[in-house]
């Protein structure tokens, strides 16, 4: 076990020590087709009010995104994505003073209206491949730019081949995706790097990623690793091995979820729609948050700065025992 590497970066003005701990970034999708939580969120003030609850229950940033990127999904207009992310960025900045928002967006036009509406983070899943001016936007608000490893598009990411080396592919990825961010003015320390889990990568490379992640270390760079509710997860729970036996519509296997995580999930979509509490760890669907939560502790025993979850609840606990672990294996440390 490799001690963490500290980074520092300003988020809203303000200085923020990355490293010391895991940072939690609690997802919001505001969007009516995203893989997990699709339509749950769509009016803004129900989205506000989970915004606020994923911070009680111990999310550090909140990611705002307002057009999906599941495999197979299709881009949104800026119209749209606006319409969709700005009330709910609007009502959680007035809500929340000094906890940082993030927009997910690859738009330049969406992330300059969201920044001007209160949000401090840039996240940009293609990194800079489907919008450079991301860059000079995140540079004039001084907004931290998360820069994420994608292959191909959302569209047809599961269905072209896979890399054969997928290291080889981060390192061509994101040397490309940094030198355009630094072209464009923005400054190495206001830069994080995301491996991007499920995007484009087989099954087994999601795995591969989690086991070497500190051969990102390479780039010296803080790291954000979003796992969540993810296939690869699903199907290892499931009971399913690294490699697919069987494809689904899109290239990849589809997970044989049992019927009482079916349940489960259901059952919590359910209830959140009806206003009710995160559910975590006290349903049916237990062993996929159960999943989550041991490859949140392999992102952060290999070197993660920011863990990017749906249920902070349900991660918080196993958060807190990785950061543990590397305390222990580093005494001398911050």
């Amino acid at each position: 076990m490799i001690p963490r590497s500290t980074f520092e970066l300003e988020v809203g003005g303000r200085r923020v020590r990355l490293g010391v701990r895991t940072l939690i970034m609690g997802v919001l999708n505001v969007t009516p087709d995203s893989f997990s939580d699709g339509g749950l969120y769509l009016a803004p003030e129900r989205a506000v009010q989970r915004g606020l609850q994923m911070v009680r229950e111990g999310a550090d940033w909140i990611d705002v995104g307002g057009e999906s990127t599941r495999p197979a999904s299709h881009p949104v207009s800026t119209e749209e994505e606006l319409r969709r992310v700005l009330p709910v960025i609007q009502g959680l900045r007035r809500k929340l003073r000094a906890v940082p928002i993030s927009i997910d967006s690859t738009k330049a036009e969406v992330a300059e209206e969201a920044l001007g509406a209160g949000a401090n983070i840039v996240n940009d899943v293609s990194g800079l491949r489907f919008d450079p001016r991301l860059a000079e936007v995140a540079r004039r608000h001084r907004a931290p730019l998360i820069l994420m490893h994608l292959r191909g598009r959302p569209e047809t990411m599961q269905v072209k081949p896979f890399a054969q080396d997928i290291w080889r592919s981060f390192t061509h990825g994101f040397e490309t995706s940094i030198r355009r961010a630094v072209a464009a003015g923005m400054r190495r320390s206001q830069i994080i790097l995301d491996p991007g889990l499920g995007f484009g990568k087989s099954r087994r490379q999601n795995y591969e990623i989690l086991a070497s992640l500190e051969k990102l270390r390479r780039f010296r760079l803080p790291v954000l690793v979003g796992s969540s509710r993810k296939s690869f997860v699903q199907a290892i729970v499931a009971g399913e091995g690294l490699n697919p036996s069987r494809a689904g519509a899109h290239g990849q296997a589809r997970p044989r979820i049992s019927r009482a995580m079916q349940r489960g999930v259901i059952f919590r979509r359910h209830l959140e729609q009806a206003g009710g509490a995160s559910l975590g760890l006290l349903t049916d669907s237990a062993p996929l948050a159960i999943g989550d939560a041991a490859a949140v502790v392999a992102a952060i025993l290999g070197g993660a700065h920011i863990v990017r979850v749906h249920d902070p609840a349900a991660v918080l606990a196993a958060v807190r025992v990785a950061d543990a672990l590397l305390a222990a294996n580093n005494p001398g440390g911050p």
